[in-house]
């Protein structure tokens, strides 16, 4: 019984960890969190199924989809964003039919640092103006809270969470983004930001509301190149995972197993109208202080989740959140993901002397950010979706040097 005790705490202690950048996803694209709470749960349950549980993950919203939900929703609506999203999950079983089928190398030929690098960047930078304008307060050309209180939030949670990241130790050094999000929500409770009303009306269990997908191929065709970066993501937290815990999980169950799972999870949570789930680095992180590599207390982690989406006045808490407290987080969060992306070019020592990978990137990173757009009838082909796809052909079709002109270089 003591043991049991001590899983489930461990698994609440996952949930913590998890919990800031879980509902962080759906509080900036508009979608429900408590709807990302349920699609986390039992995603990451459905993960186990498939990975008969042999797999410390718990699954949480993914940053790589922000920018492509945020303009999906303007352009065809929630519905339809929601039948794109779940199509996004196709990509997993794509991606894992290929490693099955051809092994890990294929993919790396397909999808070389070189190609995800700058995807990755673009995930970030593209979204750098809705940062900076949540930050100062503003959205849809208004100013929606006074610009000075909004730059005095937005320093308070950026600066609390940068401190925790850097300076903090333990435990608290894995929940930047969650005491963050405190500090600058108890800060505007102060200065008479928030909205307690809805808070004190909402009931204390709720049932998640419910929008019924939309088919919609445009959103389809759109989001299902988006999911390339988040499936490279995977592979490479499944494989960090394995290094912490000794054990080889692209052995057993197998990269197919894990990916499948995933967009198994992935599916769901679009269809619910959650953000689509991917493996957190934090939770890694938070085993490898514990040291406890027990599947079960993902388990918990997931129940736990389940249960609090349908928590309606937790969900209220959330959905009161200001929107310059989140936008100081999203200002180093954007920035932090761009510089993944240029990590993975430098710890891969891609040559940009070399006109292709000079190319490759210049094409990526200029046409993501300035947001290029193919417009083909009805169909947007744009952002992360558009440079996937370009880096991948452009990866491709460039010549690659011979080695002896190569190392001349």
């Amino acid at each position: 019984m003591f043991h049991e005790i001590k899983q489930f705490i461990s698994g609440a202690q996952i949930l913590f960890v998890a919990f800031g950048a879980l509902v962080l996803v759906p509080l900036l694209t508009g979608l429900n969190p408590a709807m990302a709470l349920l699609g986390a749960g039992v995603g990451t349950l459905m993960f186990q199924v498939i990975t008969k549980r042999q797999v410390p993950i718990f699954l949480g919203s993914s940053f790589a989809f922000i920018g492509p939900i945020i303009f999906s929703m303007h352009t065809w609506g929630q519905a339809a964003t929601q039948f794109g999203l779940f199509f996004a999950g196709l990509m997993y079983f794509i991606i894992a039919g290929l490693i099955k089928w051809r092994g890990m190398g294929f993919i790396h030929k397909l999808l070389p640092p070189v190609v995800i690098g700058p995807v990755i960047m673009v995930i970030g930078l593209s979204v750098a103006v809705a940062a900076s304008g949540m930050a100062m307060g503003q959205g849809g050309g208004k100013q929606l809270v006074p610009y000075g209180v909004s730059l005095l939030l937005a320093t308070i949670s950026l600066t609390t969470t940068i401190i925790v990241s850097v300076f903090a130790g333990g435990m608290l050094r894995l929940v930047p983004i969650l005491s963050g999000v405190v500090a600058g929500y108890i800060a505007a409770v102060f200065l008479g930001v928030v909205d307690l009303s809805g808070i004190a009306n909402a009931p204390w269990f709720a049932m998640p509301h419910f929008v019924t997908p939309e088919i919609n191929w445009a959103a389809a065709l759109f989001m299902l190149p988006v999911a390339i970066a988040p499936t490279i993501e995977h592979i490479g937290g499944v494989m960090a995972l394995g290094k912490v815990t000794g054990s080889d999980y692209t052995v057993s169950p197998g990269l197919h197993r894990t990916l499948g799972g995933d967009g198994l999870g992935v599916c769901f949570a679009g269809l619910i109208g959650g953000p689509p789930i991917t493996t957190y680095a934090e939770v890694t992180g938070a085993l490898m202080i514990t040291r406890n590599f027990n599947p079960v207390i993902m388990t918990y982690a997931a129940v736990l989740a389940v249960i609090l989406a349908f928590f309606g006045k937790f969900n209220a808490i959330l959905v009161s959140i200001p929107m310059p407290v989140m936008g100081g987080i999203m200002v180093l969060l954007f920035g932090t993901i761009a510089s993944i992306g240029l990590k993975t070019l430098i710890d891969s020592k891609v040559d940009l002397m070399l006109p292709r990978n000079l190319v490759i990137v210049s094409v990526v990173l200029t046409c993501g950010i300035g947001g290029l757009m193919v417009q083909v009838g009805n169909f947007n082909l744009v952002g992360v979706g558009l440079v996937s796809i370009l880096a991948i052909a452009l990866n491709l079709l460039l010549p690659n040097p011979p080695a002896d002109s190569a190392a001349e270089i």
